[in-house]
């Protein structure tokens, strides 16, 4: 059988990779964010893998929530229609398991109600990001069991590799990466084709009615390494160009980055293991995370276009790892202010912790927002909203216009703290936790010397020495965030 589908063309509806750089984005999964009447009482538990009630009109009606943190853009998981069945661990609330691309999710609302939150996001100038999947559907039944008349568009079992599984302990392998099926205990996912010019032509078709439909600025690309590189090029020409932000979900970062040739952006996978461990105990080795650093600036084509993270939807919260509130101020303030474009997952501004879990993972790490009461006093929450000011201040001043593009500077590290320079931003993080000691630490952080500076997140001000030094007062290992104290009008930072 075979599947004639003519590729339609598309241009751009807005958003290139250079019209992301400057945005920072919330991760949303749809299930998860906020019910249509606004309740923050709803019951959910995460750890039975079922539908809670989340929905595109709960996100709209919640995006004040999202933007007071100064978040310009999210990304909402997969829309597509999912596996029937909410049965415990085999329901398709997270938008990974699909059957039907070109039907949307009933559990999340209409394609009116996904158009109604699109235009409500450009209504504020933010952008809107979805996820897709490629590589695979889901199918809630036996690996043998399968009924491939079912899928939308395609509909045949010739569209599907045969049944074998994946080995990730051989990511050498590169046959058994792209042409096995992702192990699941839950679902059997069949492995699409998509080095056959029949699926690459269908999900070029499909992706340019999606984009075009719901008028879409970037995409989330699910299980990139699992797909073969070419068929990446291709797919997104047929969106438009837009941005993409692709998941290889490895820690090397010359795996990670030989993607880049094909794709335009990547969660920076090649750091995110250096950063967790950086900071998950004061034995954390800050020198692996400066080596990260550069091993990804010097890998990647355009490290401008990574997605910085420290959490998400597949990664253990790391408030499970490190309980410290502290600890987690240092893990965001890096994640907010290295290098790419900064990702923050629902829910780690409330310092979820994934309870009940055994590892602080899937599906424990996927709480319902709504059960925080969408707290804009917690301690996390305004940091966040801090780190975005100062990060948009820096983009928008004149005289630190090549903020975007200024790699990130490893300019001081020890074994407890790593200090970076971004522009004229200088961030001194410490692993030492709430009860790390006071003490003086001199920075090397090339300011003009002399320079009055203020570190945003308490508002104190000093001044940089003779040779652009700064004296950093740390105490009780809270993050520093320094910026020039004249650069700052404006900003809404600290009385400016």
């Amino acid at each position: 059988m075979f599947l004639s589908l003519a590729l339609l063309t598309t241009s751009a509806l807005a958003a290139s990779s250079e019209d992301w750089k400057s945005r920072s984005i919330y991760q949303i999964m749809t299930d998860r964010f906020a019910v249509d009447d606004g309740s923050t009482t709803e019951p959910c538990d995460a750890g039975l893998g079922t539908y809670c009630g989340g929905t595109f009109n709960g996100i709209r009606k919640r995006l004040d929530y999202i933007q007071g943190m100064g978040f310009d853009a999210i990304w909402i998981s997969p829309v597509t229609k999912q596996i029937d069945g909410d049965e415990p661990g085999r329901a398709g609330y997270h938008g990974y398991w699909q059957q039907d691309l070109y039907a949307v999710e009933p559990h999340f609302g209409t394609a009116d109600d996904l158009k109604a939150l699109s235009q409500e996001l450009h209504d504020r100038d933010m952008y809107l990001m979805v996820d897709v999947v490629v590589n695979h559907n889901g199918w809630l039944g036996s690996s043998d069991s399968i009924d491939y008349s079912v899928f939308k568009p395609f509909n045949d079992e010739s569209f599907y590799h045969p049944y074998c599984e994946i080995n990730f302990d051989d990511f050498s392998n590169t046959t058994n990466i792209e042409e096995c099926w992702l192990p699941s205990a839950q679902v059997p996912l069949p492995d699409l084709r998509t080095e056959d010019d029949a699926v690459a032509k269908g999900y070029q078709t499909w992706i340019s009615e999606l984009v075009s439909n719901y008028s879409i600025d970037g995409l989330r690309l699910d299980t990139v390494m699992e797909v073969e590189k070419d068929f990446w090029p291709d797919f997104v020409a047929a969106a438009g160009g837009i941005y993409m932000v692709g998941e290889v979900a490895f820690g090397d970062p010359g795996t990670v980055c030989s993607y880049q040739d094909y794709l335009p952006g990547l969660l920076d996978y090649g750091s995110f293991f250096k950063l967790t461990d950086a900071f998950q105990s004061t034995s954390g080795n800050m020198s692996d995370l400066a080596t990260s650093v550069a091993s990804v600036q010097s890998e990647c084509n355009d490290p401008s276009l990574l997605g910085s993270f420290s959490e998400n939807h597949d990664q253990p919260r790391f408030a499970y790892l490190n309980p410290d509130i502290v600890a987690a101020e240092n893990l965001i303030a890096y994640t907010m202010l290295t290098d790419g474009i900064p990702i923050i997952y629902e829910g780690q501004e409330q310092h979820y912790a994934a309870e009940g879990s055994s590892n602080g993972n899937d599906p424990y790490n996927r709480e319902a927002v709504w059960l925080s009461g969408y707290n804009t006093d917690a301690s996390l929450y305004k940091l966040v909203t801090k780190l975005n000011q100062v990060r948009t201040n820096a983009i928008k001043d004149h005289t630190n216009k090549d903020y975007l593009e200024y790699q990130s500077e490893v300019v001081h590290v020890d074994d407890s703290t790593i200090a970076t320079r971004k522009g004229k931003i200088v961030a001194v993080l410490s692993n030492l936790g709430s009860e790390g000691d006071s003490y003086t630490l001199d920075v090397a952080a090339k300011y003009r010397p002399n320079r009055k500076l203020t570190e945003v997140l308490s508002c104190e001000t000093l001044t940089a020495d003779g040779e652009g030094h700064v004296a950093v007062p740390m105490e009780g290992g809270k993050p520093k965030v320094y910026y020039p104290t004249a650069l700052l009008k404006g900003s809404g930072l600290c009385g400016h």
